[in-house]
């Protein structure tokens, strides 16, 4: 086929482009090319993937090539994708931008890129990372900062900043990252792409815990996909999912189809204030913009329930535990949580899950902020002197943003984040879509409906592959 074909292929959905493999209009080999010729274009001034592993990624390619030309069909045979640092791959370093890990490699990949491998990936590098996997900035001394491809004046967030970074600038297709507290749905927020955290349990998270203490899994945390479209999700997830080791023996993941069959079928509950953090005016419009269209297009749509949970004793319960999680392991932090406390704290979570299983029985997704502003410029503190954010041009806590995505996290619910244009700013606007547990592809789909609903009620964001 013609070159230019080829590099417009590179740049498709990873949907496309798998489809494209499996009928021989582009080789896996040319397809890896094609990836590795963007980065090497594209990624001087945005610093998304910094551990790049191009030799090993040629030979994957060869190998994909004969499975192919033997007839062998594979979810994700011969695309080109890379994976946030944070998960181990044979032979790369694993470091979270410590540099006290800097030489750390380990000798085995983790679940997902095995995952990923054995459906058919080819695994380019890794994307960047705040230190510790820390704060909404991407930044560290070992592989200095990454930016929004939207505008490098501004974070493409964190912690999977490098990830949304290299699908927004269209390097790759797919990426993916890890969510505790927001790591995927605010930077697919920040840089105008899709990202899904997945239930709780669903995607198995072993190989990309804090380098030593990888062994019971962490509490919360979870690993997801970010693309560029809703579909792509969905095929990743489908990869991803399912039980590992000694569960797999008994246990297989079948996830449910979407609750509605459009968007015109779908139950909506909208909210656009949490009583523990702030949202400007323009996420607001945003919010509400994006309700009169649903509701135009034959959605039901609600602003308030009786059935909302408390989200404020709920937040307060969600940075008890998550504040716990994310200091495990570093040096000189001990946790200020007694054992007790810790088993009081499932117990809440409990109750909350079953207040939103009541609250799902009415209303199919919950749609909400992702985050309280569009991207945020880029700070030099570490996210812990970061004291103060703009809202309306009032200061309010940085800290508290991570109220957004713990209404999804400390009860488990899958999230996905989805762009709905760009206002005044011009930069992306994006939408959380949260829903009943394990209903993962409802909010994949739903978020996939009110993307294109909101895109052609909003100016769309530069399609960077286009010009860069």
């Amino acid at each position: 086929m013609h070159r230019e074909d080829s590099l417009t292929l590179a740049a498709a959905p990873a949907h496309v482009l798998a489809s494209a493999l499996a009928s021989g209009h582009i080789s896996a080999s040319g397809a890896c090319e094609a990836a590795i010729g963007r980065i090497e274009r594209l990624d001087g001034a945005i610093n998304a993937v910094v551990v790049r592993d191009f030799d090993r990624a040629r030979e994957q390619a060869a190998e994909r090539d004969k499975l192919l030309a033997s007839g062998v069909r594979l979810p994700l045979l011969g695309v080109p994708m890379t994976v946030k640092e944070s998960f181990d791959v044979e032979g790369l370093p694993t470091t979270w931008g410590l540099p006290h890990l800097r030489d750390f490699r380990p000798s085995a990949d983790s679940v997902v890129v095995a995952r990923l491998k054995a459906a058919g990936a080819v695994i380019l590098g890794k994307t960047n990372v705040p230190s510790a996997l820390v704060g909404w900035q991407c930044d560290n001394p070992i592989y200095g900062r990454t930016v929004n491809p939207r505008d490098h004046a501004r974070s493409p967030g964190g912690s999977s900043g490098g990830a949304a970074a290299a699908v927004a600038a269209t390097m790759v297709a797919l990426d993916v990252g890890s969510d505790i507290a927001g790591s995927i749905r605010v930077p697919a927020s920040f840089c105008g792409v899709f990202g899904h955290k997945p239930s709780f349990g669903l995607v198995p998270t072993r190989g990309s815990a804090f380098p030593g203490t990888d062994g019971a899994g962490a509490e919360l945390a979870v690993a997801g996909p970010l693309a560029r479209n809703a579909g792509d999700l969905d095929l990743a997830l489908g990869v991803l999912a399912g039980p590992e080791g000694e569960e797999a023996v008994a246990y297989s993941a079948r996830l449910p189809p979407p609750r509605a069959q459009c968007l015109a079928e779908c139950r909506i509950l909208a909210l656009d204030a949490h009583p523990s953090a702030a949202a400007d005016a323009l996420i607001r419009e945003s919010i509400e913009s994006l309700c009169a269209a649903a509701s135009s297009a034959g959605a039901k749509v609600e602003r308030k329930s009786e059935l909302l949970p408390d989200l404020a004793a709920a937040n307060a319960w969600y940075v008890s535990m998550v504040s716990t999680i994310m200091t495990r392991g570093l040096p000189g932090v001990q946790s200020a949580l007694s054992a007790h406390a810790w088993l009081s704290l499932l117990d809440l979570r409990a109750r909350l899950r079953r207040q939103w299983r009541a609250l799902f029985e009415r209303f199919d997704v919950v749609i909400m902020p992702a985050f309280g502003t569009v991207a945020v410029p880029h700070v030099d503190k570490p996210h812990v002197q970061i004291s103060t954010l703009m809202i309306d041009g009032s200061p309010t806590s940085y800290g508290e943003q991570i109220a957004w995505s713990g209404v999804a996290t400390f009860p488990g619910l899958p999230s996905t984040v989805a762009p709905i244009g760009s206002g005044r700013t011009g930069l992306p606007i994006g939408v959380q879509v949260i829903g009943p547990y394990l209903h993962d592809r409802t909010t994949i789909a739903a978020a996939g409906w009110l993307s294109e609903l909101g895109m052609h009620s909003h100016s769309r964001p530069q399609e960077l592959g286009q010009d860069l």
